[in-house]
C-alpha cells in the first residue's frame, strides 16, 4: 500500500511539474503555508512530538544535511526530537519563497539556522507542502548545507 502511495505521489508530482502552466496561489494559502512552517519550528523548538507529528502527512520524509533519510512519519518525528535535544538554542526557518505547483501543492524554500554545541549552522531547506482535508501539511523536507565557493 505504501509503495502504491509513493508511486501515485511520484506520478502526481511529475504530472504537476511537467504541466506547462503556472498556478496562482491565494494570499490565504500563502499565509497558511508560512504559518505551517512557523508551527513546525515552534513544535521542534519545544520538542513537542505530538505537535510535530500533526504537521506532516503520514508518508512524509526528510533528508537531513548529514545524509540521514528519515522515511515515514515515525522516523521523521523520532529524528526531529533527537535533533531538538542536541540543539543548544532555537532553530529557525526564514521562508524566502513559496511557489505553487498546483492548487494543492507548493514548494517552500527558506534559510534554516540551527545551533548546537558545535556552533551555529546556516543551511537551506526546501519543504513540500500539500493541502489535505485537515489543512496544509508537510510531505517532505530537504535540508542542505551550502557548498563552499
Amino acid at each position: 500500500m505504501l509503495r502504491l502511495r509513493s508511486v501515485a505521489l511520484s506520478f502526481v508530482l511529475l504530472t504537476v511539474l511537467l504541466a506547462p502552466r503556472s498556478h496562482a496561489q491565494s494570499a490565504t494559502d500563502q499565509t497558511a503555508i508560512r504559518q505551517l512552517v512557523t508551527k513546525y519550528m515552534a513544535a521542534r523548538n519545544s520538542a513537542d512530538a505530538d505537535a510535530t507529528r500533526s504537521l506532516f502527512t503520514p508518508d512524509a520524509d526528510q533528508l537531513v544535511s548529514s545524509g540521514e533519510w528519515r522515511r515515514g512519519i515515525d522516523a521523521l518525528v523520532a529524528g526531529a526530537m533527537a535533533s531538538s535535544k542536541k540543539e543548544a538554542g532555537n532553530s529557525s526557518i526564514t521562508v524566502e519563497h513559496v511557489r505553487a505547483l498546483g492548487p494543492d501543492i507548493a514548494i517552500v524554500d527558506g534559510r534554516y539556522q540551527t545551533s548546537s554545541a558545535g556552533g551555529v549552522r546556516n543551511m537551506w531547506t526546501t519543504l513540500l507542502a500539500v493541502r489535505t482535508p485537515a489543512g496544509w501539511r508537510i510531505a517532505a523536507i530537504r535540508n542542505m548545507l551550502p557548498s563552499p565557493r
